[in-house]
């Protein structure tokens, strides 16, 4: 469990109890950031995304993985910003744009890494898909179910109250699947909050109006440019047509419900769901 710290807010100086959220680590145990309990809170006026996100290394396999800073809101109406210690080579670091991949980490313990299309013994057996396929024949997709897939722990959702929320939720939500090194991505959607992964480009759409036909094809696009895969990710929701088109260019939809759980809109979300990345 967490380790509470007394936190004090610099505008009210009103003194609020803080324990830092845990996450689930890909080897299945909880990751929590290290508080300073001596360092002063500083107050947060605005969000950049490289300051949103911070590197922490799993004690129990010593992987290094981006979580969302601590953050505590005061009733006063002053968001807090936690600090963290870096004492005794905790991890702790800032920043998406760190690699979270140690040098000396086994390339087996990476669930991430490219693999064959086939078992992961490259046979190509217990899937049906050659092991290798003939030079411009592959086309951007979600990857195919494995002969046998490793299982994940349960998902934690974050509970979504803002946009930035939806954005957590969904960044969470790919790395449960497998993917790794989320960040931002390069080209900036026409609409939502693009997030880019080794082996798939996702969109979030946190408004309040459903997604459409376009934002769905400028998703695909922008990942057929890219030669990588893609997922959509709506807060409210997606236009008929939007949906078709959704399924005849292989793109999985998932909408956020407001516990942060992403729920799968069609059958090629209900197979990366069950598959994983």
């Amino acid at each position: 469990m967490a380790e509470s710290v007394p936190v004090r807010c610099p505008a009210c100086r009103r003194e609020h109890v803080y324990a830092a959220p845990s996450y689930p680590c890909v080897c299945g145990a909880p990751v929590t950031p290290e508080l300073d309990r001596d360092a002063v809170p500083e107050s947060l006026t605005h969000h950049t995304w490289d300051d949103d996100w911070i590197t922490v290394q799993c004690a129990a396999c010593g992987r290094q993985d981006q979580w969302p800073r601590p953050e505590l809101g005061c009733p006063c109406g002053t968001v807090l910003r936690v600090p963290l210690t870096e004492e005794r080579g905790s991890g702790v670091g800032v920043g998406a744009g760190t690699s979270t991949d140690t040098g000396g980490e086994p390339e087996a313990t990476d669930p991430g890494a490219d693999v064959d299309e086939g078992t992961a013994d490259g046979t190509g057996e217990g899937t049906g898909q050659p092991s290798a396929a003939p030079p411009g024949s592959r086309r951007p997709r979600i990857p195919l179910p494995r002969a046998a897939p490793s299982p994940r722990p349960p998902f934690n959702p974050v509970t979504i109250r803002t946009a930035r929320d939806a954005v957590t939720a969904a960044a969470l939500y790919l790395r449960w699947l497998g993917y790794q090194d989320i960040r931002r991505a390069d080209q900036r959607p026409p609409s939502g909050i693009g997030l880019a992964a080794r082996g798939v480009l996702a969109q979030v759409d946190p408004t309040l109006r459903p997604a459409s036909l376009r934002d769905v094809e400028c998703l695909w696009l922008t990942a057929m440019t890219e030669s990588t895969g893609c997922v959509y990710f709506s807060l409210a929701g997606y236009a008929e047509d939007a949906r078709s088109v959704a399924d005849s260019l292989g793109v999985p939809l998932f909408v956020l419900d407001l516990t942060g759980t992403p729920q799968p809109v069609n059958s090629l979300a209900d197979e990366l769901v069950e598959a994983g990345a």
